[in-house]
């Protein structure tokens, strides 16, 4: 089940340290789900989500503040969340999340990214059927062991526990992050590798050389467009 979340993410933060795209991603988040409920963390589950995501790429304070202020000041500035699915190179199989106050633009975008690169648009549930939402938590500091045991104390029953590198990674249901981070933090962790909610796939695939190329030609292409948020994908780049 293992995806190397820890050479993923180093990936994508060096890829975005130029532009702080990365940075403005988690902004737009932020303000959304902000705005959909309370603009505090502790009586909104899903913005402390966010936040704690946000940890684990280092967005500045002022970033995250300015987002929170914005959406307490009760701006009028609407996103609609949007998910296409469609498949690269090879029949490999991509979801993308974006959130978008233009859903034309943000529909032919993706369409002329997927176009370009090899790929082409699914309809809705074409793929996603392949892939299960995720909670993925990673943290160094402790053996599989002393986690499996920890979260057994605290009564907390997730789907693995392995080991990547230097750091252990949880699989979880997306509902278990809150628990999950919680167990750890009284047992003395106090920063995560990794703190995610994404749709990880059921089975993952290798492509030739000149294929995977392509695709993450595609991956790139989609991460590079403003209104997209995240991108998931089937293919093993650590091959």
């Amino acid at each position: 089940m293992g995806r190397k979340w820890n050479n993923i993410k180093e990936k994508k933060a060096s890829k975005d340290a130029n532009t702080s795209r990365i940075y403005a991603k988690f902004g737009r988040e932020i303000y959304v789900v902000a705005k959909q409920g309370e603009p505090d963390p502790e009586s909104n589950r899903a913005l402390k989500v966010v936040l704690e995501r946000a940890k684990t790429y280092s967005v500045p304070k002022a970033i995250i503040d300015r987002a929170l202020e914005k959406a307490k000041g009760g701006s009028e500035e609407n996103y609609d969340e949007l998910r296409y699915e469609g498949f690269g190179p090879n029949g490999s199989m991509v979801i993308v999340d974006a959130l978008t106050n233009n859903v034309n633009r943000t529909a032919a975008e993706v369409r002329s990214a997927f176009k370009k690169n090899g790929g082409n648009m699914g309809v809705s549930g074409s793929v996603s059927f392949m892939f299960d939402a995720t909670a993925v938590i990673g943290l160094e500091g402790k053996s599989e062991e002393e986690v499996l045991e920890l979260l057994l104390e605290a009564d907390v029953d997730v789907r693995d526990i392995i080991s990547e590198g230097d750091a252990i990674i949880v699989y979880a249901e997306p509902e278990q992050f809150h628990e999950v981070q919680e167990a750890c933090k009284n047992a003395g962790v106090s920063e995560f590798t990794v703190a995610e909610l994404t749709m990880l796939a059921q089975n993952d695939m290798a492509l030739p050389e000149e294929a995977q190329t392509q695709f993450e030609k595609l991956i790139d292409a989609l991460e590079d467009l403003e209104d997209v948020q995240q991108v998931y994908h089937n293919v093993d780049l650590n091959q």
